[in-house]
């Protein structure tokens, strides 16, 4: 082998952060690169050999196809070797759409649709009795055998169960030549201007033909013959056979078909199981699960109120318009004034006002004795909201609408998503969606024991499909999903779970000499599952890939066969190789990666545990997901870790359950939480806060110095400088996002984009301000020597002590660089920041207001992109925070995190159905004498 063959090799890389670097990655071998956040380990793997990789595989399409994708930007680097194709496996690349499911990601609900479409039995939602499907010789002959000697009538259903009059139908029917109908179980002979009773429901069939049938006269079955295609062609498959003597009749069809009711099922399709399909989809909820309905409670919030006073929050205080004039005229028909409290309106007000009525009424005058006539033609308040909310283009007034909507599981598919003919079709005696509702492991047991009870004619048919539904399900199983059903939606998975199913859709695939790079796939494992991820990560490698994977965990750090480690420092310290090599090569430099594997440092456990003030927040009853009616209590005034493996419910009990409960007390938010019985000690705490990993800004705009609000600190700063206040400069002329003070040129991007129509679109500094994003008149004003662009470009580390005299901004700097982040600039696009920095930036922000020694944190899995040293900064703002007698709960895998707490409350034993019990809660020492404990195990190393 070459060493093209052997090696990738990496010449000259100088995106974001990296210096310049040379770098030599092995091929066929799982590669992790390690170092501190921000030190340009996600610079090097994505932004340098995936954004190359991705750019030269759409080079290979035509000049035509590439102006439609949009060209993707060459990396700044010099040159690489030896790349194969790319595939990338990132935290953030699953659907946020609520039609998007475990099932549809991994494909394995495709496959199921096609088995049900293929291979199960149909069944009859009217008597519950098997369907037949003949085909005509077979009618043909059924109707020889089971009416021999008998006269019958053959009949075509045109009408079930519907209303109307039908005189049009009757017209239609005579014109082809049929002289008799059978309406409602009466054959009648058509005459001109035939109609029936249009507010009644009908059932109307034509009659084909009348004959003695004889078994025996070839005569007799041509004429049968001819008549099934007739009747077939009028009744869209479907034919009936009346007794003449005894009026009893029989339904054949050619489609599903019950033999007792006579309804029909067209043939199926795999998109008749599908909820994204119009052909699957049940109509009420258009195949979302969920539908939304208008909460009285929420349109009348309190009874006590009049109309008047804004009884009716949509409609809020009296106002002169056209639906209050209607109100009025509701309220002189129901004879209550609009001042009445709204407890002491008659009911059937009330109902006309929320849902509408149309009437006209009379009112005499008593004291001038005429009588004037009004009339109420109302649309109703819910209907109003409801309309608006379906209908609405505007995103600010569905919101509106949704302020007084819950969303409920739809009552006619109770959350199957599917219609009722789908939910009818079964394998194995379970439909497509009781199958969905299924945990991962539930559904390989299933699958396991099917081959035994389908019959062979269906296991010829599905024999295929199965074998591709059980190896995806393997592979689920192999990287630790088990607790996981396919009906979950993808919108409710975590970072790492998302990763995990994409990882474990790329083994399934069995690719081949292909280049993996994955972004931290340990996030959201317990260690217990670090294993089988690792070990996937292996298969992967040993049937011929490349794996590169950014992460910070030590069992992969230690069983990879190469580790480059970046670094020394972050941002602008950092972006260089400092050590590379297999595990045990590196561990003699002096990194601190190296020094944290070998033990010489690490983070100490803490002397002794915080008391807490004594005070607790008890939650009783929580039921949510897979909640066993857990109650659990939360001692306040000490750091809590809410531990337990992927999939136990601790997402569900805090994120679903406890903080929106703490998040409506304290700031009305309406987000709903899962049902809980009752939580008791809410009034010990004053306000809850929650630091999660999403972006702090989607755009090139945001950055830390805005999400923090230092910046508006910034701009009033140079609006009171003397050359400011002479020109008369306010706050905004010092803001890159309005006129004024901007550069106009780029608008206060500081780059401009150039569209290249075959290639990648191009940006350039903006010649007008050499990217400093403001005018010449706006950078002419300055503190300190410093315009506004040279404040936006220092480090926060430079600009803690420019700032030094300033207080306010000073703190919020300075919480900044306490969590460490002094390396990023206060200008720095929120787009580069990692996940890691993105909730790190949050922190601060959180951190630098001021405090009252009450506050709940909550923190999920805080260490996610944080080396073993940013652990060890950020716990140490974490106990400060906890030393002012806050409380801080963090839901987290990482030992070194969990060692530090006061409080751990784990929860298991297992995940999905097999988890949602409390298995233990007490201090760290407590818990490692708990025997069933997974997180007992593993604590008991570190302690």
């Amino acid at each position: 082998m070459t060493d093209f063959e052997e090696n990738i090799e990496v010449k000259g890389a100088r995106v974001h952060n990296l210096k310049n670097i040379d770098v030599t990655i092995p091929r066929e071998k799982l590669v992790v690169i390690t170092g501190l956040s921000g030190s340009g380990k996600s610079s090097l793997a994505f932004d340098t050999i995936y954004a190359e990789g991705q750019r030269r595989y759409i080079e290979t399409f035509s000049a035509y196809a590439r102006q439609f994708l949009g060209g993707l930007e060459r990396p700044d680097v010099d040159k690489i070797d030896g790349l194969s194709p790319v595939i990338a496996i990132e935290q953030k690349t699953t659907s946020r759409s609520p039609r998007s499911t475990v099932g549809t990601i991994t494909e394995i609900y495709d496959f199921l649709r096609l088995l049900f479409a293929r291979a199960a039995d149909a069944y009859s939602y009217n008597t519950g009795e098997k369907m037949v499907s003949y085909s005509d010789t077979q009618i043909c002959d059924l109707i020889l055998k089971d009416f021999a000697g008998k006269r019958i009538n053959i009949l075509a259903p045109v009408i079930k169960s519907r209303k109307g009059h039908y005189r049009e139908l009757f017209e239609q029917i005579s014109k082809q030549g049929f002289v008799k109908v059978r309406v409602d179980g009466e054959v009648r002979d058509l005459e001109k201007g035939m109609k029936v009773d249009r507010y009644k429901t009908h059932d109307i069939e034509i009659v084909i033909d009348r004959l003695a049938v004889d078994a025996d006269s070839a005569e007799a079955s041509k004429r049968v013959m001819e008549t099934i295609n007739t009747a077939m062609y009028h009744g869209d498959d479907v034919l009936m056979v009346m007794d003449h003597d005894t009026g009893a009749t029989r339904y054949f069809s050619r489609n599903l078909m019950c033999p007792t009711s006579g309804i029909s099922y067209p043939n199926p399709e795999p998109n008749t199981f599908s909820f994204n399909s119009p052909k699957g989809m049940c109509p009420t909820c258009s195949g979302l699960g969920v539908v939304h309905e208008v909460n009285r409670n929420k349109v009348i919030p309190d009874p006590a109120v009049s109309i008047k006073n804004g009884g009716i929050a949509p409609l809020g205080n009296y106002k002169r318009s056209w639906i209050f004039k209607q109100i009025e005229t509701i309220a002189q028909r129901f004879s209550f004034e609009l001042t009445t409290p709204l407890s002491e309106v008659p009911e059937e007000a009330i109902t006309m006002i929320l849902e509408g009525g149309n009437e006209k009424f009379s009112v005499s005058s008593k004291t001038l004795g005429v009588t004037r006539d009004y009339k109420i033609d109302f649309e109703g308040i819910e209907r109003f909201i409801k309309s608006q909310y379906e209908d609405s283009g505007s995103a600010s007034i569905k919101r509106w609408a949704k302020e007084y909507m819950d969303q409920i599981e739809c009552p006619e598919c109770e959350g199957s998503r599917l219609r009722k003919e789908s939910l009818y079709f079964k394998v194995g005696e379970k439909n497509i969606a009781e199958l969905s509702h299924l945990d991962i492991a539930d559904l390989k047991a299933f699958f396991d024991e099917l081959p035994e009870v389908l019959s062979k004619k269906q296991m010829t048919i599905a024999g295929e499909i199965l074998k591709e539904i059980n190896a995806r399900i393997r592979f689920l199983l192999d990287v630790g999903l088990d607790y996981l059903s396919l009906h979950r939606s993808s919108k409710s998975l975590s970072g790492g779970e998302a990763q995990r199913i994409r990882l474990a859709t790329q083994i399934g695939s069995q690719l081949v000499g292909v280049l993996y790079i994955l972004d931290e796939p340990s996030i959201g494992l317990h260690q217990r599952d670090n294993d089988r991820l690792i070990n996937s990560l292996e298969s992967l490698r040993d049937i011929g890939n490349s794996v590169i994977v950014v992460e910070h965990d030590k069992d992969m750090i230690v069983r990879a066969d190469h580790v480059i480690d970046i670094g020394p420092k972050a941002g602008r310290h950092g972006g260089e190789i400092i050590s590379q090599g297999a595990p045990d090569e590196i561990l003699d430099d002096p990194t601190l990666t190296a020094s944290y594997i070998k033990g010489t440092k690490q983070i100490e456990v803490p002397e002794k545990r915080r008391e807490g003030n004594g005070k607790t927040i008890t939650l009783k009853g929580c039921t949510g997901n897979n909640l066993k009616s857990v109650n659990v209590s939360f001692p306040l005034g000490k750091m809590i870790a809410v531990t337990g493996v992927s999939g136990s419910g601790k997402s569900t009990l805090i994120n679903e359950t406890l903080y929106p409960i703490l998040n409506a007390h304290f700031f009305n938010a309406v987000k709903k939480p899962m049902p809980y019985k009752k939580i008791v000690g809410i009034d010990h705490v004053d306000k809850v806060i929650d630091i999660n990993q999403s972006p702090i800004g989607r755009t090139p705009r945001s950055n830390p110095a805005t999400y923090t609000g230092v910046f508006s600190e910034i701009r009033s700063l140079f609006a009171q400088t003397p050359e400011a206040s002479i020109r008369g400069y306010k706050p905004g002329r010092f803001s890159f996002n309005v006129k004024g003070g901007r550069c106009e040129t780029c608008q206060g991007g500081g780059v401009k984009v150039i569209e290249m129509n075959f290639l990648p679109d191009v940006t350039v500094e903006c010649e007008t301000c050499q990217g400093k994003r403001f005018n010449r008149e706006t950078l002419e004003i300055r503190y300190k020597g410093k315009s506004i662009a040279d404040v936006l470009d220092m480090t926060m580390n430079e600009a803690v002590d420019f700032f030094s005299n300033i207080p306010k901004i000073h703190r919020k700097l300075k919480t900044i660089q306490d969590v460490g982040l002094g390396y990023i600039t206060l200008g720095q696009q929120s787009t580069t920041l990692s996940g890691g920095e993105a909730q790190r930036v949050k922190l601060a922000s959180e951190l630098s207001k001021k405090d009252t020694g009450n506050t709940f944190y909550i923190l999920d899995e805080p260490t996610t992109g944080l080396h073993f040293e940013d652990i060890n900064v950020l716990m140490n703002v974490l106990n400060k925070l906890t030393d002012k007698g806050n409380t801080v709960l963090i839901i987290e895998h990482n030992m070194d995190v969990i060692k530090m707490a006061d409080h751990i409350i784990d929860i298991g034993y297992e995940g999905g159905k097999g988890g949602g019990k409390v298995v233990a809660t007490g201090s760290p020492e407590e818990i490692v004498k708990n025997k069933k404990s997974y997180t007992a195990k593993y604590l008991k190393k570190e302690l």
